[in-house]
């Protein structure tokens, strides 16, 4: 079963992240993503003083960095020693965990990324999951739309998973590295300690410790 195969704990530490409450029990790690904007909104409405309210559902630890050249739309929450670098984008219903980093020109939208994790250079992040000192190359994307704008399917083991999602687009478990300008399709998945290499192209589950040298399906 998806819920089975999927668990979260199987890729993130959920230790690692304020979100941990989201992720319901029997569900697919991707279950998250269909319900982010609200789970955000009622976190952040709960933060500790040393959360500061910027603006009306932007919530910035009093210890993060943000380039004034940086858009934060809501619901937003930015962790303890997270960094915005100049020009990045967060579109909305974005978590960001203790010592992240959304690097220059970084777009990301309905995601989570756990402590650690970095996106630090012309990356995008669409309906995404980044567990732990996870990291993105410079120009690595996670796409999170069929070009027929079907819902995204999971395939795994000669085996196809629906999720019921018409926007996903990769969950990257602990430890897990993207090179520079490789590109995870929607539904693509890291195991922990998972790397693709530069400028592969990724789809469906790669297993833990991998090293990903060419495009897969």
């Amino acid at each position: 079963m998806p819920h089975e195969i999927f668990a979260p704990e199987k890729f993130l530490d959920l230790s690692k992240s304020l979100s941990a409450p989201f992720f319901a029990e029997n569900q697919p790690v991707w279950e998250v993503l269909a319900r982010l904007e609200a789970e955000i909104w009622n976190l952040g409405r709960t933060l500790p003083s040393d959360y500061a309210e910027k603006e009306p559902g932007v919530w910035i630890h009093k210890t993060a960095k943000v380039h004034p050249s940086a858009v934060i739309l809501p619901p937003a929450i930015i962790g303890p020693g997270s960094e915005l670098r100049p020009g990045c984008y967060i579109r909305g219903a974005v978590l960001l965990g203790e010592g992240t980093v959304a690097g220059n020109s970084t777009e990301m939208k309905n995601a989570i990324l756990f402590d650690g994790a970095k996106a630090p250079h012309y990356n995008y992040i669409g309906d995404s999951i980044l567990g732990a000192n996870s990291h993105m190359g410079a120009g690595a994307i996670l796409s999170n739309l069929r070009l027929d704008g079907a819902n995204v399917v999971v395939h795994f083991e000669g085996k196809r998973f629906p999720t019921g999602l018409r926007k996903f687009g990769a969950i990257l478990g602990d430890d897990a590295q993207l090179g520079c300008n490789s590109v995870c399709n929607p539904g693509t998945i890291l195991g922990r300690g998972a790397y693709v290499y530069p400028l592969v192209n990724a789809s469906g589950v790669i297993a833990p410790g991998a090293r990903l040298k060419g495009a897969t399906r």
